[in-house]
Order: structure tokens, then sequence, then C-alpha cells
């Protein structure tokens, strides 16, 4: 792979696996230290805000790396001079704009999620109701559904997809 462009990608599985993977939340840096516990109220005030953080970080992150990529492909053109070479280059930057394009799904969903945090119904299974534990937020701060109505939900799009 070339130097100029540097994929960051990262394996997910079962419930976790969605439309954007291969792309992964970076640690949230705020709010000195905080981590959302389960001795507290669910949702409450400092976790929401926590939860912004973080996902305003990943959302920055993301847009920082898509500037990159677009000063790359303005700047670097295709020079190689042996056919080898220059088809190696167009296989790498056809796989950074893959990726790009799936990160500009996932900046959706951020801003989703983010909208859900203003609206108050962050944190609850879109599906049942629930709270979505704060292990899965943590790990898929845009998670919409709780681990078992996610996988609910995958076995039943698996089944139509047999059929």
């Amino acid at each position: 792979m070339s130097s100029r462009v540097g994929l960051k990608r990262k394996a997910k599985t079962g419930a976790a696996a969605s439309a954007d993977r291969g792309v992964s939340a970076p640690p949230a840096r705020g709010l000195g230290g905080y981590r959302p516990g389960p001795d507290e109220d669910f949702m409450n005030p400092r976790q929401m805000e926590y939860f912004r953080a973080k996902l305003l970080e990943w959302r920055e992150d993301l847009l920082r790396e898509s500037r990159e990529t677009l000063a790359s492909l303005q700047s670097d053109s295709l020079r190689e001079p042996d056919v080898t070479d220059r088809a190696s280059s167009e296989t790498d930057w056809s796989i950074e704009l893959r990726t790009r394009d799936r990160q500009r799904k996932l900046l959706a969903k951020i801003d989703a999620a983010l909208r859900r945090i203003d609206e108050g119904e962050y944190g609850y299974c879109e599906v049942t109701g629930e709270p979505i534990s704060l292990a899965r937020l943590e790990a898929r701060p845009i998670a919409t559904m709780t681990l078992e109505a996610q996988e609910r939900h995958e076995r039943n799009e698996k089944v139509s997809r047999d059929e």
C-alpha cells in the first residue's frame, strides 16, 4: 500500500458488524478521564455529555481524514511510469475511496446519534425501548439497538437473504 494513504481497519463481527465495517470510535479524550459507570442513573446529563463528546471527536477525526485524503488526491497524481506500479496505485486509491465512502455513511449515523442525544432518546433501543448497555455504547456509540435486538435483526436479515 502506498505510504501516501493510510487505511485504518479493524474487523468487526456479529452484532457490531454493519455497513460501516472497519471504522471504530476513538476513545473519548475529554471530560477529565470520566467514564460512565453502572452505579449512575442511566443517561444522566454527565453520561449524555460524555457520549456527545465521544461522537464529536469521532466525527472530527473522520472529517480530518477525509480532508487529508482529498488533499492527497489533489497533490499526488498517478505519475508512475511503470504500468504495474500505476495499477497498484490505482488499486490503493480505489480502496481508499471506498473507505471514505463508508466513513461518509458513518458520519450520517454519528449525526443521527447526536440528534438522539439532543432529543433525549440516546441510549435506548429503537426496537424494544430498553436501555442499551453502557459497554455496547462505549464500543459502538452509534448503536441504536440492544445487543439482543441487533442479533435478532441480523438473524432475520440472514434468513431473508437466504430465501
